[in-house]
């Protein structure tokens, strides 16, 4: 009930808080024999990483992640993984000014009203920082599905405020602090850097998508896979609505060419985005996330104070202007993540299952 696990299979609880001594999560269920170590998923906590340019939070979190459990002799055990990440660059005073008020946008309101009582440094279990550990258990499930069936996850920014970003390269992501999929990103700088100087914040569209996925993934009724995804999506911080395939977009499309036609050579399109009846076709998973401006700014606001009179709310601190700019490696996580536990149910269920289907069918469109 407390809401802080996701999956049954490949089960994750997530614990701690943005300043308290450490954050961490604990994967259970992930097969035996997997070769593991630090440095596997190390690599996309580097990616998720605060302090990284001039565009995000300047906390200095090196985000190390230990093993603390669940790995002997450099391979998973199968028994539970305990993950930890110390926090090491917190200042608490900056919360100060606002114990006893409700910063809008943000989860304070909700949070005293729900448990009586809040943490209000850097948000507590609400921040932003508790998405590092699920980067964290996303890596694992990334290198068990890339050695079990080739799976892989990439992401991108299509959207800041209201500059949309068009889609050049997946080779340019990794060239610059947006995750964006163009060479150019000095018109998102500048963007950016007006932003901070009005001390005002936007939001993000991210894309993730995972391509490699096996046919027959999900349920089709109430643990459907983009279901599931959706609910996933949702988890994350700040992220206020899911597109799944052609989305929204849907609404204006014909049932003519919204449906994704078949050849012999495959599927021509993909506005189901990898999804049919709630089931994996085996093309791309395609997603993408809108995401809020940051809660946290320096431009006065008002709002109310714990005795609900009339109050004045500048944050302080050291916060994203754009949360969605280090969001791509984390929707990329919870991807990871739901595709994982989606293929143990069907692993366990379906192994034995065997269509005749011509493989030119799984062609992804």
């Amino acid at each position: 009930m407390s809401g802080n696990t996701i999956g049954s299979l490949f089960a994750v609880t997530n614990f701690g808080e943005s300043h308290g001594p450490a954050i961490g999560c604990v994967i259970d269920g992930c097969p035996p024999g997997l070769s593991l170590c630090e440095a596997d998923i190390q690599t996309d906590l580097d990616r998720r990483r605060p302090g990284t340019s001039r565009h995000v939070t300047q906390r200095s979190e090196l985000d190390t992640v230990a093993i603390l459990s669940g790995v002997y002799e450099g391979k998973t055990t199968g028994t539970p993984i305990c993950l930890l990440i110390k926090n090491t660059d917190q200042r608490s005073k900056d919360y100060g000014n606002i114990l006893e008020t409700f910063r809008p946008g943000h989860a304070d309101y909700s949070y005293l009203h729900k448990y009586g009582r809040r943490d209000p440094r850097g948000g507590g279990r609400a921040s932003a920082r508790l998405t590092a550990p699920m980067v964290a258990a996303g890596a694992v499930a990334k290198k068990w599905l890339l050695e079990k069936y080739g799976t892989t996850f990439r992401g991108c920014m299509t959207q800041i405020g209201d500059i949309t970003i068009p889609f050049e390269s997946w080779e340019h992501v990794a060239g610059n602090p947006f995750f964006a999929p163009v060479a150019d990103v000095s018109g998102l700088e500048t963007y950016m850097d007006d932003l901070r100087k009005a001390g005002d914040s936007c939001g993000a569209r991210i894309r993730v998508t995972a391509s490699g996925v096996p046919v027959g993934l999900g349920e089709p009724l109430f643990d459907k896979l983009d279901a599931d995804i959706a609910f996933a999506m949702m988890g994350i911080n700040a992220v206020k609505g899911v597109e799944i395939g052609a989305g929204f977009a849907s609404v204006t499309q014909r049932g003519s060419t919204h449906g994704d036609a078949l050849s012999p050579d495959g599927f021509k399109s993909n506005s189901a985005g990898g999804v049919l009846g709630g089931i994996s076709t085996g093309q791309d998973l395609e997603v993408s996330i809108a995401i809020k401006p940051t809660s946290s700014i320096i431009t006065p606001r008002e709002s109310i104070d714990t005795a609900g009179q009339p109050a004045v709310v500048v944050t302080k601190g050291r916060h994203d202007p754009c949360v969605g700019i280090r969001a791509t490696p984390i929707a990329e996580a919870m991807l990871a993540l739901v595709v994982m536990e989606h293929a143990l149910r069907q692993r366990a269920q379906n192994a034995d299952v065997q269509v005749n289907t011509p493989d030119i069918m799984r062609k992804r469109g």
